[in-house]
């Protein structure tokens, strides 16, 4: 993966989800130091003028009369929130699923907002966010309302600053069947970045050998196995609520599976939509 024309984009739509989902877009762009793109489409709320850019002296440039506007509030509060970040806040009219999924194909991560938690039934998932999870050529990660920094790391208990505390492990949920050296490859790196473990929850089924050569690429990431008969989902849910990350995969020219899509409304962390072969 290219770190020299990438971003970590979000898609703004003033909603609480999609703030929530832009401050872990600018934690993940400022740990693979990429630039991050924050992209509002559609034609509502109506707002004059073209794009501003953030620089990474946290320099800002907005033109009078706008700094009311959703899109431009979100760029302000991250550019105070991580000043050493190059932030570009753009707004098109395409509709919202057409001008993300064009986003995407730019973007190392797509970063989208999703409802928060209403109970055993689990977080709505927007038809937005469905559709461009179903479709984009690279990862989406959908993060719910109410997603704090602290939700993504070990929990302190000797009142040290959050910040400090180790990751939590990102989960990688595999299916033997694919051929996801793109899936497996985006879970070692997103661990990586973090210093995280990676927990791989997996059937039986498994070669040994589809681990290996990403264990030796990634010397200094501990992995774990969870071997499970039958059905990974419920153990993958039961991982979610100790995981900064769960990614799940889908094959390339079709949406996530009923497996994924139950994933997707029920974990208790961030999902990260992988297409692969």
């Amino acid at each position: 993966m290219s770190t020299d024309t990438r971003t970590i984009t979000v898609g703004i739509d003033g909603s609480r989800s999609s703030l929530d989902a832009a401050d872990w877009a600018a934690r993940e762009a400022q740990r693979r130091r990429l630039p991050l793109r924050l992209l509002h489409a559609g034609t509502e709320p109506a707002v004059p003028g073209g794009v501003f850019d953030i620089d990474d002296m946290g320099d800002i440039d907005v033109p009078a009369g706008r700094t009311r506007a959703a899109l431009d509030r979100a760029a302000i509060e991250l550019s105070y929130a991580h000043p050493a970040l190059d932030i570009i806040a753009r707004r098109t009219a395409t509709p919202a699923v057409p001008a993300l999924l064009a986003a995407a194909v730019e973007a190392e991560t797509l970063v989208l907002g999703s409802r928060g938690r209403t109970g055993s039934a689990g977080f709505p998932v927007g038809s937005v966010a469905l559709g461009v999870a179903a479709r984009a050529d690279r990862p989406v990660v959908l993060v719910r309302a109410g997603e704090l920094p602290e939700d993504e790391r070990v929990p302190v208990v000797d009142g040290s600053p959050p910040s400090t505390a180790p990751y939590l492990p990102v989960v990688l949920g595999l299916d033997p069947d694919a051929s996801a050296d793109d899936l497996i490859g985006y879970a070692f790196d997103t661990a990586a970045v973090r210093s995280a473990p990676l927990h791989v929850v997996h059937p039986w089924t498994l070669p040994t050998s589809t681990l290996r050569p990403w264990r030796h690429r990634y010397p200094g990431t501990t992995v774990r196995e969870h071997r499970v008969d039958g059905d990974p989902g419920p153990r993958l849910l039961e991982a979610s609520a100790r995981a900064g990350l769960l990614v799940v995969g889908r094959r390339a020219g079709r949406g996530p599976g009923r497996a994924a899509r139950s994933l997707i409304r029920h974990a208790d962390c961030p999902v990260a939509v992988v297409p692969h072969d």
